[in-house]
């Protein structure tokens, strides 16, 4: 029988030591986020949670039981590449944990309130910027002092992550899976904007340059020089275009180029009679050239709009100068950052009294518009792919996703469920480059110095 004069548990024994405990936990502990599960959709017949997301963060004192680092078997080389299994218990409050936590998730969707912290919940270490999931919950530690428990001891694991949404607004903790790779930056091409210019004409310029032999044996462009035009007008200006793979005795040979033909960035002026063209440099030799002179030939192209989201070079038409004469040809040059930035001339046409009005097609790699919803699924036109969207921005033109299910392909249309909104995509780089381990490129040269699998059998000729 115990002794009747010791309470052995009153209500105010125990306050105390609850309140010792809660002061000493935050003196001692350290600050983490306890982050609920909230299961959106879940298996009726197994109770499987199919999908989950972790949309609120709430700060908590807590203190870390494991003094010397982190438990668990540590960073390990696995089959499955380099692994963290790393573990870590914390303590906190039992009394802390009913007053902050719990009454600001009891009415959250999906989640399984059980008044205390549950298993498959998450907690974020800042001292790490880590997150890790609750394995096991113990609440009998220590056991019953003035018969009552006062703290929840938390087992955890290093979180992995699999198709969870994670989504609290707070930048350290989304940023944890963002920088683990698990989501995909999709650069998409805007609403694309017509180029616009205008033309000027000339007479006496160089209307055409006709190669009347290619050359051999150039390794780059060789440069083009016309003979200067006459005193008080100005000299032709030009650039050649190449033609590769020239097959030479056995087979084409990548290293050599010939001539193709002369674009002009300039026809000159006041030219009487057709003045010649030399080529120097390029590491070739042979090539020749005639040129063709005339009056009312295209001179300049003056840019007033170079355009926005050009990836491909557009349709040029220039007006005709009039029944039987010859229309001049110009080439748009699309930079990289998709506008037109200069335009060569490839036959400067004859015969236009007025400069001609210049018509430059639209771009043709854009969507129609509109704004992604955060959360809505968005599926490729061309692959069937899908994805929820994380993030969107129409500044950037950058579009966040997770949870993908196949591979999007480059150019082709993601159009968004709810949203409707559409966007074409550049090019996507497939290089993880969020993964420090990754060393594709590397191994794969290092393997060619050992195997050559050009060849039918890489390992030697039976």
């Amino acid at each position: 029988m115990l002794n009747p004069f010791f309470l052995q548990g009153s209500k105010t024994e125990q306050g105390l030591v609850q309140d010792l405990i809660n002061e000493q936990l935050q003196i001692y502990g350290v600050e983490i986020y306890y982050i609920p599960r909230q299961n959106l959709t879940t298996n009726n017949i197994i109770s499987e949670v199919i999908q989950s997301v972790f949309s609120n963060a709430q700060p908590i004192e807590a203190y870390v039981n494991t003094y010397d680092g982190y438990g668990g078997q540590g960073t390990i080389l696995s089959k499955f590449g380099v692994q963290d299994i790393d573990e870590l218990v914390v303590t906190v409050s039992k009394e802390r944990f009913e007053m902050e936590v719990s009454p600001l998730t009891r009415n959250f969707e999906g989640v399984n309130f059980l008044g205390r912290p549950k298993e498959g919940d998450l907690i974020f270490f800042p001292l790490g910027e880590r997150l890790f999931e609750i394995k096991y919950v113990e609440h009998e530690k220590p056991f019953y002092q003035l018969q009552k428990n006062y703290v929840y001891e938390l087992r955890c694991e290093l979180f992995r992550y699999g198709s969870e949404v994670l989504d609290t607004g707070i930048g350290n903790i989304d940023g944890t899976v963002e920088s683990e790779g698990y989501i995909q930056t999709l650069d998409v091409i805007g609403l694309g904007v017509t180029a616009t210019a205008t033309t000027e004409i000339v007479d006496g310029g160089v209307r055409l340059v006709s190669i009347t032999n290619r050359g051999v044996n150039y390794k780059s462009e060789p440069n083009v020089q016309f003979s200067s035009g006459p005193t008080g007008f100005t000299t032709a200006v030009g650039i050649a275009t190449m033609i590769g793979n020239i097959v030479d005795l056995c087979g084409p040979d990548p290293t050599k180029f010939r001539v193709q033909g002369v674009n002009l960035t300039s026809v000159g002026s006041g030219y009487t009679s057709s003045p010649g063209v030399v080529f120097t440099g390029g590491g070739g030799s042979g090539v020749a050239a005639t040129t063709i002179i005339g009056d009312g030939v295209l001179s300049k192209i003056n840019i007033q709009n170079g355009g926005k989201h050009y990836y491909e070079s557009p349709t040029v038409t220039i007006s005709a100068p009039g029944s039987g004469l010859a229309n001049a040809k110009v080439k748009a040059v699309v930079s990289a950052a998709g506008t037109i930035s200069e335009f060569y001339i490839v036959d400067a046409g004859i015969g236009y009294t007025v400069a001609p009005t210049i018509t430059i097609s639209p771009p043709t790699l854009t969507g129609i518009g509109g704004t992604f919803i955060k959360g809505e699924t968005v599926t490729g036109s061309a692959t069937g792919t899908t994805a929820i969207v994380k993030g969107w921005s129409s500044v950037t033109n950058k579009l966040d996703v997770y949870q993908i299910s196949g591979d999007f392909r480059d150019f082709e249309n993601v159009v968004g469920n709810t949203s409707g909104a559409e966007y074409k995509l550049k090019p996507i780089n497939t290089y993880d480059i969020k993964d420090q381990f990754a060393q594709n490129d590397e191994i794969e040269l290092q393997s060619d110095q050992i195997l050559d699998f050009s060849e039918n059998n890489p390992f030697g000729t039976p």
